[in-house]
């Protein structure tokens, strides 16, 4: 399995491509600039088969009716952000200095629980880590020792928790209960900035030193 980090919009949020040896690739929050998406995608000669969605701030879902459109995919997003996507006051695209407010097309798969999920030949897990929005998710790939955690953890740092719907004591119970207990090695692959692993956060990171 392969995977790129795209860093998409004025605020650089990490889009992923994900694919795997038969060219099928799932797209992770595609947040802006779908011209890019298309560009790697067309490059490489994926295949995409699903957009999944870490949480629906509009920095996040930006661009994910063009992609959903012009590949003809499933959107997958948590039940507790699904009607995010059509409102610009939830996904706080409502004031923006930039562009127009976000109102997109519902999801056509909601996850409604933690577990196990399969989508083409990908399986992988999906845990449910609030605080940072109240439909956060975190996406595990065991085998590949990856875990795509949204806006929940960070390198050397963790999601905000002023915003609508955030809550510090919820994150940090998230991080510490689903994101630290994996292990080590297992490399974090964040919303924003570049890659850690848990140990790096375990021993470095100002907002987990000692919680």
């Amino acid at each position: 399995m392969k995977w790129r980090r795209m860093p998409l919009g004025p605020i650089g949020t990490n889009a992923y491509i994900i694919s795997n040896q038969q060219k099928e690739c799932l797209i992770i929050d595609p947040g802006s600039e779908p011209s890019k998406v298309f560009g790697y995608i067309k490059e490489n000669q994926l295949k995409p088969i699903a957009i999944l969605l870490t949480h629906a701030h509009y920095d996040h879902i930006g661009a994910v009716d063009d992609v959903r459109d012009m590949y003809e995919i499933p959107v997958y997003i948590h039940k507790k952000e699904q009607s995010w996507l059509m409102d610009p006051a939830l996904n706080l695209s409502i004031n923006l200095p930039f562009g127009e407010p976000i109102r997109l097309k519902p999801a056509e798969e909601i996850i409604s629980s933690e577990g196990l999920m399969s989508i083409g030949s990908f399986t992988f897990e999906i845990f449910e880590t609030p605080g940072h929005s109240p439909g956060s998710i975190s996406i595990y790939f065991k085998d590949e020792n990856l875990v795509f955690s949204g806006d929940a953890l960070f390198e050397g740092s963790i999601g905000r928790t002023d915003l609508p719907g955030g809550n510090y004591d919820v994150l940090m119970k998230s991080i510490h209960d689903k994101l630290l207990t994996l292990p080590e090695e297992t490399l974090v692959l964040s919303g924003h900035g570049g890659e850690t692993t848990i140990q790096q956060e375990m021993d470095s990171n100002p907002f987990l030193n000692g919680f």
